[in-house]
């Protein structure tokens, strides 16, 4: 089965915690465009687009070759970003993709592996929404809010999404849970098969999304499953200048 995906780079300027970050510099090169060439190495993505309301990443994307489209400043979440732009090329006739990608703006060193595992997903047909995790090893993942927890079925669908550690390990001390259960981190990587992506956009909160802030809760409220991978490929995400201090001194 042929699959003809696209990928789609959501890049804010505006950040409380991080200002102007798809344009900072890792060893020469801008962030954004460190995340864009990785992604036009993947194998199964026929196109990528960064979507950005600020003009300073649109021209500096341009100038280094990149395709990059405006859209609106008033969305709050990279998927209604996202939406914005499979609306934009359907009306211009130039939608042939079956599978949309959602690329991380703030992972410079994100793998295409990765990518295509996302996208191959789709080669289920009931699959709607595709996304990866990996096994934790370790208490201070496991125990850390920042990172976010999946219980998955034996179908390998998403059970529940949660920054607490989940499940809980009843009778067992938690020093010991990573070793005596198999828990998941969850890799913030999301396919959409293209049916879907716009009805998802339309969808209200839901209550766990809220309570955890966590969007994709607001998917399996509505009933949408949400299909995993899994990988043993490490990502690092950008979310301080503290983080690309450490992501600058390791690259």
């Amino acid at each position: 089965m042929t699959l003809h995906a696209l990928g789609v780079i959501p890049a804010r300027y505006a950040s409380s915690r991080f200002p102007g970050k798809p344009l900072a510099m890792i060893n020469g090169k801008s962030m954004i465009m460190r995340v864009y060439e990785q992604a036009v190495k993947s194998k199964l993505l026929g196109r990528v687009i960064v979507a950005t309301d600020d003009v300073r990443i649109y021209d500096h994307v341009t100038a280094c070759g990149g395709e990059v489209m405006m859209t609106s400043d008033t969305h709050v979440s990279g998927t209604s970003r996202i939406g914005e732009v499979v609306d934009k090329i359907t009306q211009n006739g130039e939608f042939p993709f079956d599978v949309v990608v959602n690329i991380q703006g703030d992972e410079p060193f994100i793998d295409p592996k990765q990518i295509d595992l996302a996208v191959s997903l789709f080669t289920n047909p009931i699959v709607q929404i595709g996304t990866l995790i990996m096994k934790i090893h370790d208490n201070d993942d496991l125990f850390n809010p920042n990172v976010v927890k999946v219980v998955v079925s034996a179908s390998g669908n998403a059970l529940y999404f949660s920054r607490s550690t989940i499940p809980f390990l009843r009778g067992a001390e938690r020093e010991d849970w990573a070793n005596k259960h198999e828990y998941f981190r969850h890799i913030g990587l999301y396919a959409y098969r293209a049916n879907v992506i716009q009805s998802i956009i339309c969808l209200s909160e839901s209550p766990s999304e809220i309570a955890e802030s966590l969007e994709q809760l607001r998917w399996l409220h509505h009933g949408y499953s949400v299909t995993t991978a899994l990988t043993d490929i490490e990502t690092f995400g950008v979310d301080t200048p503290g983080d690309l201090f450490k992501l600058t001194n390791n690259a």
